[in-house]
């Protein structure tokens, strides 16, 4: 099969100036132009949804997937604009089975369910949807979240370490002036909870279990790919301490010549690396094979050995939701921005190729 290059591996990619951006920013002009695209430690870009043009192609989530490496939880609350749903996943990685999955949509519902415009600052959402109740509250050093459906309920609790940073990024299409792809993950949230589904009860415990917040305000054209990678664990020290160490992983979607959505996570603050690509094309048979990931400033190389493939495919015609959520466990070495070499021994984390309709 003739490989697809969304990466930097592509000859054709133009390598990013990794534009930051530390003050509060305007996002969009009066009349709904995009002014800006970069990265952010946090989010600074000032988003007004009552400029978003189509208003019919603005999509907004808050997602939040926490695992311990052997479960894993998805817990959602998205606003497509047409209608959206509140959803609550657990899938045992170990068996490599999906154990629930409750999902309770909504038809309209554009300026009612309306998600807060930063996801990294305090903040209280709560919705009831066809029964099911999702609600996320979050202080300046914990967040928790709950979900309570007709099968399923969650609760989580989370610590927000002190300056923890995250990676945000506002990215441009080429041609396209209205679009954009604004998101930001919080990752390296030590995490505990519980889910209680078809009379069991499934518990998850700080010491092993970390959540990362999927944080998505976008207008995007009607088909997109990507790839997304992320992760966090604790790092034994050569000081003899643990060390809060993660990455996030992010390419394909939009216009990456700005800044691209890859980052080291360690001890709470951003080291910025360059764009990241997987050496072989996993498409359309090589998901459960190692992937070997590299970046164009070397300075993340690890392979990841597949445990599971969690692949949805919500498939209604002119709408598709295609995706490969690979599981599985990673080593190799990252760079800190001090130069300082990182060792990675069977890190649990996961990297899913998307393709979507929608």
């Amino acid at each position: 099969m003739e490989r697809t290059y969304i990466g930097w591996q592509d000859p054709r990619f133009p390598k990013s100036a990794q534009r930051e951006y530390t003050e509060p920013t305007r996002m969009f002009a009066r009349d709904g132009r995009l002014l800006a695209a970069g990265w952010a430690r946090q989010n600074v870009f000032q988003y007004d949804r009552g400029l978003v043009k189509p208003v019919a192609h603005r999509k907004e989530w808050d997602y939040y997937q926490i695992s311990n490496g052997r479960c894993m939880v998805q817990l959602t609350f998205c606003n497509i604009t047409l209608g959206g749903y509140a959803s609550a996943l657990l899938v045992d990685l170990e068996e490599r089975r999906v154990i629930a999955n409750e999902l309770a949509p909504y038809v309209g519902g554009a300026n009612k369910y309306v998600l807060p415009p930063r996801g990294d600052v305090p903040n209280h959402v709560k919705f009831t949807v066809a029964g099911t109740t999702f609600e996320a509250d979050t202080g300046e050093d914990r967040r928790t979240l709950s979900f309570r459906g007709k099968d399923t309920s969650c609760e989580f609790a989370m610590d927000i370490p002190q300056g923890l940073e995250n990676i945000t990024t506002l990215l441009p299409f080429r041609g396209l002036p209205y679009s954009y792809f604004l998101t930001t993950k919080q990752n390296c949230m030590p995490c505990a909870g519980t889910v209680r589904t078809g009379g069991r009860t499934y518990e998850f415990s700080k010491d092993d279990t970390f959540c990362v917040l999927d944080w998505g305000r976008v207008c995007t054209p009607y088909k997109m790919l990507w790839y997304w990678g992320n992760g966090a664990t604790w790092l034994d020290g050569a000081d003899g301490r643990r060390h809060l160490f993660g990455f996030e992983l992010t390419w394909g979607i939009g216009d990456e010549s700005h800044a691209t959505e890859t980052c080291l996570f360690y001890d709470g603050k951003a080291h910025k690396i360059g764009a990241v690509d997987v050496e072989t094309f996993p498409k359309p048979d090589k998901f459960m094979e190692p992937w070997h990931f590299i970046s164009e400033d070397g300075r993340f190389d690890m392979t990841m050995v597949p445990m599971m493939d969690h692949h949805p495919d919500l498939n209604i015609g002119v709408m598709r939701m295609h995706s490969h959520q690979v599981h599985g466990l990673w080593s190799g070495t990252a760079t800190l921005d001090d130069g300082t070499l990182l060792r990675v021994k069977d890190m649990y984390a996961f990297c899913e190729y998307v393709e979507n309709r929608w």
